[in-house]
C-alpha cells in the first residue's frame, strides 16, 4: 500500500492517478530558469516522490529551459507504467529568464517535439495549453488556433490527451468545441477561491481540476489563521493547506513542488491529514480575511 493512497484517485484522461501528485517547476535554478545548484538531490526528490507512490508528474520544457524534464528522464526513465507525466506548451524563456509568449503554430509544434525528446518520450500523455492572455491569471481571449493545432497533434499521435491552464470557462467551452479536455490548472487555494463554481462545473464533467500555488496571495492575516489551526494540529501549514484543497472536491489533483526531500515528506503527509468539520469551518472563513 502507498502511503499516499488515503488521498485516493482520480482519472486523468483515461488513466487513474492518485490525487496526490508532484510538480517538478522548483526543480530548476532560481527563478525557474538554469540548472540546480545539487542535481542529484533534485533526481533524489523525483525517485522518492515516486517511491511513496506519486504516479502524476506535472512539468513543462520551458522550466529551465529543458531543465526539469531532463532530471526527470535521468531519474526515473524508464517510465513506471502507471507513471502520468504531464507537461505544458505556449510560452518560451528569454535569454534574460523573462516568461514569453510562443504561441504560433510552428512554437508549438517545436515545443511538443522539445518534450518528447527531453522526457525521452514517443507520445505525451497530457499537454496542458497554458493562456497567455494575461501572465498572472485567466483572461478572456480566443484560444481556438493554439489549441486547434495541439488538437492536430493529438491526431497525429504526439499527444494522447488536451488540458487547458490559466483559462476563464469561456475559453474552456471554447476549446471543448475543438477537442476533449481532460484538466484544467489554474489558481486556486484557501484564499484565492474564484474558481468555486468551476471546480464543481468540472466535477460533473468529470474533468480534472489542478490547483497551482496552494499558498500563494495568502495576507499576514490569512497566513496567522491557516498557521493557527496547523499549530493546534502539530503540522506544516502547507500539509493543512493541502489536505484542505484533497477535501473540498473529489476532482482536484494536487501538484505541489518542492526541492527537499523533508518537504515532499510533509506534503505528502497530507493524504493522511485528517481535518474536522471544525477544522474545515475555521479554514474556510480563511477566504473573507481581511489584510491585517
Amino acid at each position: 500500500m502507498s502511503s499516499i493512497d488515503p488521498s485516493g484517485t482520480f482519472t486523468l484522461g483515461d488513466r487513474p492517478v492518485r490525487r496526490l501528485g508532484y510538480g517538478a517547476m522548483q526543480l530548476a535554478g532560481p527563478g525557474v530558469f538554469g540548472p540546480p545548484r545539487d542535481p542529484e538531490a533534485a533526481r533524489t526528490v523525483l525517485r522518492e516522490a515516486v517511491a511513496a507512490g506519486v504516479n502524476h508528474i506535472d512539468t513543462a520544457d520551458f522550466y529551465g529551459p529543458h531543465v526539469t524534464n531532463q532530471l526527470i528522464r535521468e531519474a526515473l526513465h524508464p517510465y513506471a507504467d502507471d507513471l502520468v507525466i504531464v507537461t505544458k506548451v505556449a510560452a518560451r524563456r528569454g535569454d534574460d529568464g523573462s516568461w514569453l509568449p510562443a504561441l504560433a503554430p510552428a512554437e508549438l509544434t517545436r515545443a511538443v517535439h522539445d518534450n518528447l525528446r527531453n522526457l525521452g518520450l514517443e507520445r505525451l500523455e497530457v499537454v496542458n495549453f497554458r493562456s497567455m492572455h494575461a501572465v498572472h491569471g485567466p483572461a478572456e481571449g480566443s484560444i481556438e488556433e493554439p489549441v486547434s493545432v495541439l488538437a492536430e497533434l493529438q491526431r497525429q499521435g504526439l499527444i494522447r490527451h488536451v488540458g487547458l491552464s490559466n483559462v476563464t470557462p469561456g475559453q474552456i467551452a471554447e476549446a471543448r468545441r475543438i477537442t476533449d479536455i481532460v484538466c484544467v490548472q489554474n489558481h486556486y487555494n484557501l484564499a484565492h477561491r474564484d474558481d468555486d463554481a468551476l471546480i464543481d462545473a468540472l466535477a460533473q464533467e468529470r474533468i480534472a481540476y489542478v490547483p497551482y500555488f496552494p499558498l500563494g496571495g495568502f495576507t499576514p492575516l490569512q497566513s496567522s489563521k491557516l498557521s493557527s489551526v496547523a499549530g493546534r494540529l502539530g503540522v506544516p501549514p502547507m500539509q493543512v493547506a493541502l489536505a484542505w484543497l484533497l477535501r473540498r472536491s473529489s476532482n482536484i489533483l494536487l501538484i505541489p513542488g518542492t526541492a527537499s526531500a523533508d518537504h515532499l515528506r510533509q506534503n505528502l503527509a497530507a493524504a493522511g491529514l485528517e481535518l474536522s468539520a471544525a477544522d474545515c469551518d475555521e479554514l474556510n472563513d480563511i477566504q473573507g480575511a481581511g489584510p491585517a
